[in-house]
């Protein structure tokens, strides 16, 4: 009946408003149940579980064998890590698995079978799903004891396919490629010409003492390009060229010329590529997100113009103010855009909305409220009133950051004083009398804050919750010190409890008051650009950090399967005469930075590096090149190398150069339109991340909305 159609109008309303709250897209299923499960599936407590399943079964590789449970990297140390009973983790990991099926299950019948054969995400969590479930049967077959477990390297898929935001990115950067190639190829290009000129240069003679360059560096063509590659990452320079340079100055031109052409000219040539592919990532991301909203908001007012009560007319089409606040009154928003809305309803005179002004009231949705503070106490005393014109001055908080840099000040100098005398020689009593003096100062400015401001507006300002709380903080420890050590005296030396002695404490805390400087930035101009350009970056940057998270677990559970296995403690009998081997061939430097104070060797007692220590090496490995001389050049199989090229392509080449693409853009943005910017006085609202862009983007057409709409597999339009 009619009312049945009405309450489906109402509830495919409140979900088009839903989706466009969350810029989601509105290609779903919208019949009565179909919309009850889509909301429950788009509820805070199912996305919380699913959350929380993918934090779960990505961790597991950090219990799993090898554990990461130790306190220390260093196997000449650590204690045996505790390893999980077989079907352990493999019943977690069950439980996982089971609400993907659930996930995958849903969604698919959400969007419908025909969209789902076009889903390409879709058809591929399925697939992962099925290898991982065999996989899984496998690994319970054997007891656990199976040497490779595929499904750990999928599981960062789950991770990536449940966020709309890193599925964009990762088609960006895919889009990306092509032209990083072209320059990528140049580089191999540049480094194979000059490995040919290295092998010419620095051939062997018949001198040994002369050939150091060719024993050390350029013995064959392998040891040959992992010197340039390396180089390349300036993390031998200049050990590379020492040899050549003591023989003949003249050698370094070589070198020079090899760092010059493929630091300067081709690394940033590759980050102007990549900026320029990336130039217009974010606008478009916002573009596509404002498209998303906007499409539907107008399918909720296409659905509540179809309502029966809806009075018929030939001209346009309307929704009634009743079903609106209706539908409001249902929807979960913001409290606030959702209060605003119904105010501008009240205020409007007409019972019957158009499609310009409902589209109107729901830019709401595109503001951020100005909090409004508190309003500061009234005192009638004529003394109290100055009082509070004195201390609610911004002076006064300038007077704090001074007496907060003067503190630093002077525990710096102690601790330079300090620096080189044993614990028994030193004298805590300046130290102890400056950090009461200061302390006290903290908390009297904090209570003539209060007696100003008022404890409500005084506590609606986040430095001042910042400042109050680390007053507390130090008060209590201060305290404390004088109740365990007794007031400070001449010779006063409070001893070492622990890691961390409770006066040790007082002083670290008593550093967090550089923060209070964080408040002068937004006075500077310049240096509030670029505070919030890097904000911005990182409101921007979480999709581009998943990825990252996803590669660095990927390849960390790749180095164990491969190298698993091949890591001794340095105590072990062996290790001096692998060293004295290295020394005799001079062909790597071996520091312990490199591999956490391990080595590599396929012939000796076997242990396994874990995903913490991988991750760990992988960091290193991104940003210096020492892993691919200890850990394929003389260790393992030199085939071991491209595995560790690829790494430090895929970090240090293409995501670094990522980066600077995204903050370039970002500043040079902020940076335009520094003089343009409106002054927030007197406005209420404030524009979101969302539409920081808003005077370039382009609001979509009511043809391209209709169109759009038109194509919704589900929805049937009376027009």
């Amino acid at each position: 009946g009619a009312g049945a159609d009405n309450d489906l109008y109402i509830n495919q309303a409140i979900v088009f408003i839903e989706d466009a709250i969350q810029y989601r897209s509105i290609n779903h299923r919208v019949d009565s149940k179909s919309l009850g499960l889509y909301r429950w599936y788009y509820s805070r407590t199912c996305q919380w579980i699913l959350s929380l399943t993918i934090t779960v079964i990505l961790a597991l590789a950090f219990i799993e064998e090898p554990s990461s449970l130790t306190v220390t990297s260093d196997v000449r140390y650590r204690l045996p890590a505790w390893n999980p009973p077989c079907g352990l983790t493999e019943s977690i990991e069950l439980l996982c698995f089971l609400v993907f099926v659930v996930d995958v299950s849903v969604k698919s019948y959400l969007i419908g079978w025909e969209e789902f054969w076009k889903n390409k995400w879709l058809m591929a969590y399925i697939l992962m799903l099925i290898v991982s479930l065999a996989d899984w049967i496998v690994s319970l077959s054997f007891f656990c004891k199976e040497s490779v477990r595929i499904r750990r390297i999928l599981r960062p898929f789950f991770l990536l396919q449940n966020s709309s935001m890193m599925k964009k990115t990762l088609k960006s950067i895919n889009s990306t490629l092509p032209e990083m190639a072209s320059v990528v190829l140049l580089l191999a290009v540049h480094l194979s010409l000059f490995t040919m000129f290295a092998m010419l240069l620095f051939a062997r003679t018949k001198d040994k003492q002369q050939d150091k360059e060719w024993v050390v560096y350029f013995r064959n063509l392998p040891d040959s390009l992992t010197s340039l590659l390396v180089l390349l990452t300036t993390a031998n320079n200049p050990d590379v060229m020492i040899p050549a340079y003591s023989k003949n100055r003249a050698y370094s031109i070589f070198f020079i010329l090899f760092t010059v052409l493929g630091n300067l000219f081709l690394m940033n040539l590759l980050t102007a590529i990549i900026y320029n592919q990336f130039r217009g990532y974010l606008l478009k991301s916002v573009q596509s997100s404002l498209f998303r909203r906007r499409l539907g908001i107008r399918a909720a007012f296409e659905v509540l113009s179809s309502l029966k009560e809806t009075p018929a007319s030939t001209q346009q089409s309307c929704v009634s103010v009743g079903a609106l606040l209706q539908v409001l009154q249902k929807a979960e928003m913001d409290s606030r855009c959702k209060q605003a809305i119904m105010r501008s309803l009240k205020m409007c005179s007409c019972d019957q909305l158009s499609a310009a002004q409902f589209q109107k009231l729901f830019e709401e949705l595109d503001k951020d409220a100005i909090k409004q503070h508190p309003p500061s106490p009234e005192y009638q005393s004529h003394f109290m009133q100055k009082m509070q014109f004195a201390f609610g001055h911004p002076c006064f908080g300038y007077l704090g950051n001074v007496v907060a840099l003067a503190n630093i000040i002077s525990i710096c100098v102690v601790l330079v004083i300090d620096s080189d005398k044993q614990p028994s020689e030193r004298d805590d009593f300046f130290l102890g009398a400056i950090n009461c003096f200061f302390i006290l100062y903290y908390l009297l400015e904090m209570l003539l804050k209060i007696l100003a401001m008022g404890l409500k507006r005084y506590w609606s300002y986040p430095s001042n919750r910042f400042d109050g709380l680390l007053t507390v903080i130090l008060l209590i420890l201060e305290i404390a010190t004088f109740a365990v050590y007794g007031f400070p005296h001449p010779g006063w030396r409070p001893e070492f409890l622990g890691l961390l002695s409770l006066w040790d404490m007082v002083r670290l805390v008593n550093m967090l008051i550089v923060f209070r400087f964080l408040r002068i930035i937004p006075n500077m101009k310049f240096m509030a650009l670029v505070v919030t350009t890097l904000l911005d970056l990182v409101k921007n940057l979480r999709a581009f950090a998943g990825i990252l998270v996803v590669v660095f677990y990927a390849f960390a559970i790749t180095g164990i399967m491969l190298f698993k296995g091949a890591v001794v403690p340095l105590g072990n009998t062996r290790y001096s005469n692998f060293l004295q081997g290295t020394q005799k061939d001079s062909k790597a430097e071996f520091t312990g930075s490199c591999v956490h104070n391990c080595y590599i060797s396929r012939k000796k007692k076997k242990q396994n590096k874990n995903v913490l220590s991988w991750c760990s090496a992988h960091f290193q490995a991104g940003v210096v090149y020492c892993l691919l001389y200890v850990l394929s050049v003389h260790l393992i199989c030199r085939w071991a190398k491209i595995y560790f090229v690829a790494w430090w392509l895929i970090s240090s080449v293409i995501w670094v150069n990522l980066f600077v693409a995204l903050l370039l853009e970002n500043f040079i943005h902020k940076w335009d339109r520094r003089c343009q910017r409106e002054s927030l006085s007197g406005i209420e609202y404030q524009r979101t991340v969302e539409l920081m862009f808003r005077d370039v983007l382009e609001e979509p057409t009511e043809e391209e909305l209709m169109e759009k709409l038109h194509q919704h597999p589900h929805l049937q339009l009376c027009r």
